[in-house]
């Protein structure tokens, strides 16, 4: 048995460590059901400690929020080498990672409620969707998106989040048959879009050939001419 002398931590220190438990508390139980009494007793610290550096639990929020939110965009981010269904498959497994790791929290946040619901925190959420849709755009190619390809990387974007959530109640669907198909939802709204632009046509033959025949696209293909017969 071993006996020491707690260490003072700085206040930046102290800062980070409880929103690192409020990040852990709010994964378990939506952050709503998440008192200040908890997230000190997790801490080790008093309750009035946590009010000297944080004014109010949604100050508290907001800061777990913009690490969470850091974190989350960060798994958009994928080096520009191989074919684009291989990148977006393991983009995918990383924001279903996240998903998992934080389900509750997730949730809460993109459902909204009352400590989710400042601009603050809508900003967050906004910085996220902006930072996915970038990092698309740049293993498009694209730096200056047409319209229809706009509609197209924010409708998949979001198609993911509701994916996420519908997962999250009940995780009745494999995670490794969703993540795929998240990747085929791509290239299938991609395809409707090419049908009636032929710069939508363009890209898309630019992206399907250097697709390898046992790529997520080419396996879609091959599901549907199977379809269709």
């Amino acid at each position: 048995m071993t006996t020491g002398v707690r260490r003072r931590m700085g206040v930046e220190e102290r800062r980070q460590q409880l929103i690192g438990v409020a990040l852990e508390l709010f994964s378990r139980r939506s952050p709503d059901d998440v008192s200040i009494d908890e997230i000190a007793s997790a801490a080790g610290i008093s309750r009035p400690l946590v009010y000297h550096y944080f004014p109010g639990k949604l100050s508290l929020y907001e800061a777990a929020l913009q690490r969470a939110s850091d974190d989350l965009a960060a798994r958009f981010v994928e080096p520009h080498e191989g074919p684009l269904g291989a990148r977006l498959l393991r983009v995918m497994r990383r924001y279903f990672d996240f998903v998992d790791e934080h389900g509750p929290g997730f949730s809460a946040l993109m459902r909204g409620g009352p400590a989710v619901g400042s601009s603050t925190t809508n900003a967050l959420v906004d910085s996220v969707r902006q930072a996915a849709y970038v990092q698309i755009l740049s293993h498009l190619g694209v730096t200056d998106p047409p319209a229809r390809l706009e509609l197209v990387v924010r409708s998949w974007i979001s198609l993911a989040e509701s994916t996420a959530l519908i997962w999250l109640d009940g995780r009745r669907i494999p995670r490794d048959e969703l993540e795929p198909q998240l990747v085929n939802d791509f290239a299938a709204l991609a395809a409707v879009s090419a049908a009636y632009d032929e710069e939508m046509a363009a890209l898309l033959r630019d992206i399907l050939k250097d697709e390898p025949a046992d790529g997520p696209f080419a396996h879609l293909a091959g599901r549907l001419i199977a379809l269709a017969s």
